[in-house]
């Protein structure tokens, strides 16, 4: 055996059905397509959405919410996180860079520290922004709160 007598197995191959070759190949005249029409005439291709005239999907449901172009998306880490992170590295200043190589937030994030659970270590946090009970309990804890 070798290259010259290989060939595809029994019935995996088909002849290729051609349309529009004279009417004694069976599918001559109007080649599969039906009288006249749109669809019948060449180079016919459908608008994404159409639904033959009838109002689209897209402009029959109403159009609702605004979106702000220039809107900051923050991180929210909440004081439990960086208690907890204070505690197993033994931290005096929480940054985003701090946060970063813990896995918090990735580069492109804005931090904002919320209030959810206790903060007992005096820290030095640094964010883009905080709650006014995060920002308390950071005081009153002994730390400091400063805004990037």
């Amino acid at each position: 055996m070798d290259l010259s007598n290989l060939k595809p197995a029994e019935g995996a191959t088909k002849t290729r059905k051609r349309i529009g070759r004279g009417s004694g190949s069976g599918k001559g005249g109007t080649s599969t397509k039906g009288h006249k029409g749109q669809k019948s005439r060449s180079g016919y291709s459908k608008k994404v959405g159409f639904e033959g005239g009838q109002m689209p999907l897209q402009r029959r449901l109403p159009k609702f919410g605004f979106k702000p172009l220039k809107r900051v998306e923050y991180k929210a880490i909440n004081l439990e996180t960086l208690q907890e992170l204070a505690e197993a590295k033994k931290l005096t200043q929480i940054n985003p860079e701090v946060l970063m190589e813990a896995g918090l937030i990735s580069r492109k994030h804005s931090v904002k520290i919320l209030g959810r659970g206790t903060l007992s270590a005096k820290l030095e946090v640094s964010a883009h922004a905080f709650s006014k009970t995060a920002e308390e309990a950071i005081t009153t804890a002994g730390g400091t709160a400063v805004k990037l």
